[in-house]
């Protein structure tokens, strides 16, 4: 979807009937280089002000404020009640890597530049969430916890819809040998080698097999990789220039009652 009047571009995914689901790209926004221009984290360097608008435009494009959290790669999942008391920027609710609502006054924001960015909803329920799953969030089966707290809200694994987002594919996700062993002890679908020979770790596929084995049928991917593709932040491929520094983009959803 593009937005004619600021260039905002998002990946929209299917998420059922009654949910709206997308994750953005870096374009559409007002910061500057190096986080040009849709940046929509706020502990990456760029101007508050900036990043602020960034949201609003996210925002209005779903057509309900945002919620983020704080994130810490850990597996903490908070529920968010509505937009109301949003408070700070935009909407950071508090320290977490997963949120869930029943609301349908907010979206939902996770805010990645190589991790996983997972989107879940139960349309039926009317229950959504988003899930924060980098190396560690795998490892601390965030994504389950964000589901757990779902089905404790009235969905039905079942019937959970969920989205992987854009991230650093199995085939870029260079790491040393003993981190791709430990992972995938734990993750076994996480076990991966680089286009050039070397170890990685597919994070994707171990947050599928994660959602698999715990009862989620409908597991949808997005085949685009962070690093390889400069329509999307990566913090990896930032740090080949020398300078890490660069801006975040955001899976999204929400409840859409008007939406067929």
């Amino acid at each position: 979807m593009t937005d004619p009047q600021h260039g905002l571009r998002t990946i929209e995914v299917d998420l059922g009937p009654g949910v709206r689901a997308v994750f953005t790209t870096v374009h559409g926004g007002v910061s500057a280089p190096p986080w040009a221009s849709l940046n929509l984290g706020t502990a990456c360097g760029d101007a508050q002000a900036a990043v602020a608008e960034n949201r609003r435009r996210v925002g209005a494009a779903v057509g309900v404020p945002v919620a983020f959290a704080t994130q810490v790669h850990g597996a903490d999942v908070l529920e968010v009640s509505g937009a109301d008391g949003l408070g700070g920027l935009s909407g950071t609710v508090g320290e977490a890597d997963g949120l869930v609502t029943r609301a349908a006054d907010v979206a939902l924001g996770v805010l990645v530049a190589d991790c996983v960015p997972v989107l879940l909803a139960d349309p039926d329920a009317g229950v959504v969430a988003v899930a924060h799953a980098g190396r560690r969030g795998v490892e601390r089966e965030v994504v389950l916890r964000a589901l757990d707290t779902m089905v404790a809200r009235g969905a039905d694994r079942a019937r959970v819809r969920t989205a992987v987002g854009p991230c650093a594919c199995g085939a870029c996700y260079e790491v040393p040998e003993d981190m791709r062993a430990a992972v995938a002890a734990r993750v076994p679908a996480t076990w991966s080698t680089t286009s050039w020979g070397t170890p990685a770790l597919d994070l994707a596929a171990g947050v599928e097999q994660q959602l698999r084995d715990a009862g989620v049928a409908s597991v949808a991917r997005a085949d685009r990789c962070t690093i390889e593709d400069a329509d999307l932040f990566s913090y990896r491929r930032a740090g080949r220039t020398g300078d890490p520094t660069t801006g975040r983009f955001a899976g999204v959803v929400r409840i859409d009652p008007a939406r067929p």
